[in-house]
């Protein structure tokens, strides 16, 4: 396993797994998308749908497992690149070269991965939690009124829609990166590939965006 050990040591082999597990979590983002957006048809069937996810709890948990491994690998790659990067890299051409050698997306990776991951944590804490050990939802199935709740604070809504947009940010770059780390950058069809990460990102934020402005400023009759 020396051989393999070696591999992912490589700055392409890190380069690989930041892909790897980038498109992970773009696959993930999509599935979480669509459950989070049956909240606009009310009650029922978003309760359903989470209640209908406590069924299969076992399989659940174990692909939170794997979710978390994902996470990790990817911040943690992300993380070692970015240091390695710097590293490399003399301040002076840093300051006086950056602009020129890369976009704000991929300068701005770093912080805007590290903001996401806080997003992340206060997110959990806020619903994840909530969802699996308050007895009061779980036990009641009453997803749907701590959704409400949580989004009727404003100062929670507002770091929500911040966050979101910062999302869409770090995705409209990782999305391409990962494209170009697999060789997919022919001249000829990235950019359609660009076009299609804009796209995307820019549909994931807005769409993610829209529940918690919804909560706060238009539900019950606002």
């Amino acid at each position: 396993m020396g051989w393999l050990s070696i591999a992912l040591n490589s700055s392409i082999g890190k380069k690989f797994v930041m892909a790897l597990t980038g498109i992970c979590l773009i696959l993930f983002l999509v599935i979480h998308l669509i459950n989070n957006l049956t909240l606009f048809a009310g009650p029922e069937l978003f309760n359903s749908v989470v209640k209908g996810l406590d069924g299969i709890k076992p399989l659940i948990r174990v692909i939170e497992v794997i979710l978390a491994l994902i996470f990790i690998f990817h911040i943690y790659e992300g993380v070692r690149l970015w240091w390695e990067n710097k590293k490399a890299r003399p301040v002076s051409y840093a300051v006086n070269g950056s602009s020129k050698n890369s976009d704000i997306f991929s300068r701005t990776m770093i912080w805007t991965g590290s903001i996401v991951f806080i997003f992340l944590v206060i997110h959990l804490r806020t619903l994840w939690v909530t969802f699996n050990f308050d007895p009061t939802v779980h036990e009641g199935h009453r997803y749907y009124d701590a959704v409400v709740s949580a989004f009727q604070s404003p100062v929670y809504s507002l770091f929500y829609v911040v966050a979101v947009v910062i999302l869409g940010f770090h995705l409209n770059h990782g999305f391409q990166s990962a494209f170009q780390t697999f060789g997919w950058n022919h001249k000829k069809y990235f950019p359609f590939i660009q076009k299609l990460g804009m796209i995307y990102s820019t549909l994931t934020a807005l769409a993610f965006a829209s529940i918690p402005i919804y909560f706060l400023f238009f539900f019950g009759g606002k």
